[in-house]
């Protein structure tokens, strides 16, 4: 290389105003066909490209646009399709790849997960039974296009090999050798149409790398890169990986390839190089960006990073660029017109991190003073907000030192007091939290943002939909109710609008699944509650109805991670004034006689380091800032939470450690698999496991919900468990909504009444 080189990851999928969400959700309900939602997508994914091209960015990505989710993409492209969607009449591929995810009538989707720590979901791939085969070269074919369209000479990006299986279920781990060993020519075969298509550098996703890899892990990576090596010599391969540090760094950094990429903001690498060396024929691909937070670099300081690695590694050997894909940041701050001026200027969006990694390669090159203008502008910006009176405690703020975390009462206890309040049946029947909500609702809060409808207008809105749902959940007969966050954006947006401390944006969406996409709110200052934010909507539906209505909030740590945080103080600082400020709030939603109160963590396992020696810290923090957001509360107050899918055998002990009389969780989509770990570990608590997917249009048969129920009673006590979806019902349409909610309590009270009638006879 005659120069210092700038690459990019990953660019966002979702357009500046969320255009291809919009197009999905008009073809999935049938109004664009598949052929003009094609055109739209392809427009919006050249449009990407150009931008990255205009900005300067030397090695653009191809082949990371997804119409759905990048690991989706990999299965249907090596033929990974679960059996039960092999032959279920699909008019076209495009609509068995949309079946895989969001399921059918006939089909459950298959399972979702968290991407890593971020909140990313990916389809989980299915690999039982599988005799996979290429079905169509993507890379390549997204390389063609860049170049045949707009001239690029993309850079194709693939998610590799190892970390593609070990993402993927349906085999034991002995037999992943023999797995890899038939995937491995096929990923040989797209490598080499790549390289006879001309193209000159191929970045390949590894990120399960900064993972707890094992010396059995790493002798798999040397096998297939070496098998890669020599079936495809010459072709300058990057083995990527993101998120954290590399165990194993010197086996990994002398794989057969052309380059390495690491993560300098995550994790030790420099350190790393400092310690090992790095092999000199190699390119260093340097993630010194960060790719998963919003505050602008001090570009001061990662210059001063990259010519500390140059010391170690020649320039001519380096690769500027983030520290991952992009995905995972909003598109552009140009269209945040209503920002704070200080606040915008300290900010980096997607669009910006590509003109910092541009300065910092042209900074490396040619030296600081080709970029004053930038170095100055980043260094200023920074320090005009940590300086400013954003970053300054308010008056009165509580110490979280100063508060106890522990309820008055230990569970066993505290629940004969609960159950004598609140007599609730055998098996009771709830909810997760929101409700549908509909194009109307939505369109009544553009109203009132807007000022066409007055607040009192608006609330009044409001308080007609809870009604109505108060009178469809009795109706149907579920036993604890809720209210249906009809005033909610989203369940961390929402109270972000509300906390001192905070800053929506208009725009700043990023995806998370699918179509849905959310809008993290921005962490800049101090955290703290002024006022209630959630007891008139609580008060208002527990006046309609006789029967419990849960309060609902989001709790600490998922606002937490689900956040752009600070990157100033410790995040476990930010994560306790974030408790404290809740602490207020459920103590409010109390005095108001809201007696059950529900405190999600959805975003509590997604948070776990990569690094099992991370994993302590991490869950203390984790446990002690939802414990003392809720224990302040009376014995007779029962505390409800929510987590989505994960691996749990993990952070079995932390939710136990959580001490909330009820947790819920999203299991539907891998019901075995989570009633495992409850087979293997005691539980004392009170748990409903989702018996029906909320992700998924299809309404599931009462059969099927009673099988899920009846399952996971052979693990855990009938007076325990709980009834209830596998998540909130936002995203769903009403008629489906109470179709499967009749269908959840029909079943609920069949079995019920056969345990009552079962305990009768005996």
């Amino acid at each position: 290389m005659t120069k210092v080189i700038s690459s990019n990851l990953g660019y966002p999928r979702i357009g500046e105003l969320r255009e291809w969400k919009k197009e999905l959700e008009k073809f999935w309900s049938g109004k664009i066909s598949e052929e003009e939602l094609l055109k739209e997508t392809k427009a919006l994914r050249l449009h990407g490209l150009k931008k990255q091209q205009d900005k300067g960015i030397d090695l653009v990505p191809v082949g990371d646009f997804s119409l759905y989710d990048h690991v989706l993409d990999t299965s249907i492209m090596f033929g990974v399709v679960p059996t039960r969607f092999q032959n279920s009449g699909a008019k076209s591929a495009l609509e068995t790849y949309f079946a895989i995810a969001r399921g059918t009538k006939d089909a459950v989707a298959s399972e979702m997960t968290k991407w890593f720590n971020t909140n990313y979901h990916y389809i989980v791939p299915e690999f039982n039974n599988v005799r996979p085969i290429l079905t169509e070269n993507r890379p390549l074919t997204f390389y063609k296009e860049a170049k045949e369209e707009l001239g690029i000479e993309g850079k194709p990006v693939l998610l590799g090999p190892i970390t593609f299986l070990k993402l993927g279920k349906g085999y034991e781990a002995d037999k992943f050798p023999e797995l890899l060993k038939t995937f491995l020519p096929l990923y040989i075969q797209v490598l080499q149409e790549l390289k006879e298509a001309g193209v000159k550098w191929v970045q390949i996703d590894e990120p399960i790398l900064g993972t707890n890899v094992t010396g059995a892990d790493i002798d798999q990576f040397k096998q297939a890169y070496e098998a890669i090596s020599e079936a495809v010599p010459g072709l300058n391969i990057i083995i990527q990986t993101y998120f954290e540090s590399v165990d194993f760094y010197e086996e990994i950094v002398n794989l057969p390839v052309a380059g390495i990429g690491l993560d300098f903001v995550h994790g030790d690498a420099l350190e790393a190089i400092r310690q090992h060396g790095f092999p000199k024929e190699k390119v260093l691909a340097a993630g010194v960006i960060d790719g998963r937070n919003v505050w602008r670099s001090n570009l001061e300081t990662r210059l001063g990073l990259l010519e500390t690695i140059q010391q170690l590694v020649n320039k001519d050997r380096i690769i500027v660029q983030p520290s991952s894909s992009l995905l995972h940041v909003p598109v552009t701050i140009e269209t945040e017109q209503a920002l704070d001026p200080i606040i915008k200027d300290a900010l980096s969006f997607a669009d910006q991190k590509l003109e910092e990694v541009v300065a910092l390669a042209q900074g490396l090159e040619n030296g600081k003073a080709n970029i004053a203008k930038e170095l100055e502008g980043s260094v200023r910006a920074i320090d005009v907000l940590n300086n400013s009176a954003y970053r300054k405690k308010t008056a009165g703020q509580v110490n979280a030192s100063e508060l106890s975390a522990d309820r008055a009462l230990p569970f066993a206890e505290r629940i004969k007091i609960q159950d004598e309040l609140f007599q609730l049946p055998l098996l009771p029947t709830t909810t997760i939290g929101s409700l549908p909500q509909t194009t109307e609702v939505r369109k009544q809060r553009l109203k009132w943002r807007k000022g066409d409808i007055t607040d009192r207008e608006y609330e009044q809105y409001i308080e007609t939909e809870t009604k109505k749902w108060i009178e469809i959940q009795e109706d149907i007969g579920i036993d604890v109710l809720v209210h249906g966050e009809f005033e909610r954006t989203d369940m961390v947006e929402y109270f972000g609008e509300k906390l001192n401390g905070f800053l929506v944006t208009k725009f700043g969406w990023v995806q998370s699944y699918g179509s849905r996409c959310v809008k993290p709110p921005l962490i800049f200052g101090e955290v703290s509650l002024n006022e209630p934010m959630t007891v008139k909507e609580s008060v208002y539906a527990q006046s309609l109805t006789d029967k419990r209505v849960k309060g609902m909030l989001t709790g600490p740590v998922t606002i937490l991670n689900w956040s752009f945080e600070r990157d100033d103080i410790s995040k476990y600082d930010v994560l306790n004034q974030i408790a404290v400020a809740l602490r207020s709030e459920i103590e409010e939603l109390e005095k108001n006689n809201i007696k059950i109160i529900q405190v999600d963590e959805p975003a509590l396992r997604e948070g776990l380091p990569l690094k099992r020696s991370k994993w302590d810290e991490y869950l203390n923090a984790a446990v002690h800032a939802f414990k003392l957001s809720t224990a302040s509360v009376e014995n007779s107050t029962q505390i409800h939470t929510h987590m989505c899918y994960s691996s749990f055998g993990d952070i079995f002990d932390a939710i136990s450690g959580l001490d909330a009389d009820v947790i819920s969780i999203e299991t539907s989509r891998s019901h075995g698999e989570l009633i495992s770990t409850f087979e293997e570990n005691t539980y004392d608590k009170e748990i409903g496991l989702g018996v029906y997917d909320i992700h998924s249009p299809r309404v599931p048969s009462k059969e099927e919900i009673k099988e899920n129920i009846n399952r996971a009673l052979k693990t855990i006590p009938a007076n325990q468990f709980w009834i209830n979806p596998d998540c909130g019902l936002k995203t769903r349409q009403e008629t489906e909504t109470i179709a499967a909610l009749k269908l959840m309590v029909e079943a609920a009270v069949e079995v019920r009444n056969n345990r009552l009638a079962t305990v009768q006879d005996k």
